[in-house]
């Protein structure tokens, strides 16, 4: 992606948002509803009911459609734990970010007392990171990596929310996405 592009943001559909969250952070229309009921086919080949989607194959895609749709794409999914601060998150090394939070029901313009899952992605694009939200009616700007780093702290602060790095399988491998512990001073190897 050159400097001026256009930040690419697709909006909510059905029960898609798995499919918007994986073009919002690839930054490009990859899947489609037809290409996840693929991937949950290939999944569960001999299911009568796919585990992986809704029962009415509307979407509703869970984290394994997600993680194999990534794969595909010669990337990986490192579940975030989200006992760790996110200052210990090598930003540099993350292609993107995808988190799946609660989320309201809405019936049109009402607002019901239900809470469902949902996932959006988070990306840096043209030197900012955007919050890529299928919900949202355009792109949200979030700032730079301070911003950001208080985004996802905010995002993870909610009990049931969780999040997917989404990096290079050599990235995954190596654990580099993962800022080395700093040393700590406490006595053991004979300094104060």
């Amino acid at each position: 992606m050159s400097d001026g592009e256009v930040v690419f943001h697709e909006k909510q559909r059905l029960e898609l948002c798995a499919i918007h969250t994986l073009n919002n952070v690839l930054q490009e229309r990859v899947f489609t509803k037809e290409t996840a009921d693929d991937i949950c086919k290939r999944l569960a080949p001999q299911c009568l009911v796919n585990p992986h989607r809704s029962m009415l194959g509307t979407g509703n895609y869970d984290v394994n459609v997600i993680m194999a749709a990534l794969h595909s794409r010669e990337l990986a999914a490192v579940w975030w734990d989200k006992r760790r601060a996110v200052e210990s998150i090598c930003i540099s090394k993350v292609q993107g970010f995808i988190l799946n939070v609660p989320s309201r029901v809405s019936l049109g313009m009402v607002s019901l007392p239900l809470r469902r899952r949902h996932w959006l992605a988070v990306r840096q694009v043209n030197g900012q990171y955007y919050n890529l939200d299928s919900k949202l009616k355009s792109p949200v700007c979030i700032g730079g990596e301070a911003e950001l780093r208080a985004f996802l702290s905010e995002q993870l602060s909610q009990d049931v929310a969780e999040m997917l790095l989404v990096v290079r399988p050599d990235v995954e491998e190596d654990g580099s996405w993962l800022n080395p512990a700093p040393a700590t001073s406490n006595g053991a190897n004979g300094t104060a």
